[in-house]
């Protein structure tokens, strides 16, 4: 079965919405960033099974959530990203 991953971004208006949208993205994926998750290698079943269940949550009118496929070949390397406030810092110089 061929498996993905995929960064999942998401501005949500509500706190109570917001609240559950993280709840269901740490069942299943790793939280990079206060609205930012990973999910990794991840069937499309599953995918699909999360996306059901963060629509039963969603405002369309109000709220925004984003998926993106992160290719395997440019890859996503965790804890590999700068920090702007001290960039020198994680670039080892």
């Amino acid at each position: 079965m061929k498996r993905f991953s995929f960064l999942i971004c998401y501005d949500i208006a509500d706190k109570k919405r917001l609240r559950g949208i993280a709840r269901a993205l740490e069942k299943c994926a790793i939280r990079i960033q206060k609205s930012i998750f990973y999910g990794m290698d991840m069937s499309k079943k599953e995918l699909s099974t999360l996306v059901l269940e963060l629509e039963e949550i969603l405002n369309e009118k109000e709220d925004d959530i984003r998926i993106y496929k992160v290719d395997r070949l440019s890859s996503l390397h965790l804890n590999s990203a700068v920090d702007l406030m001290q960039p020198n810092l994680l670039l080892g110089e």
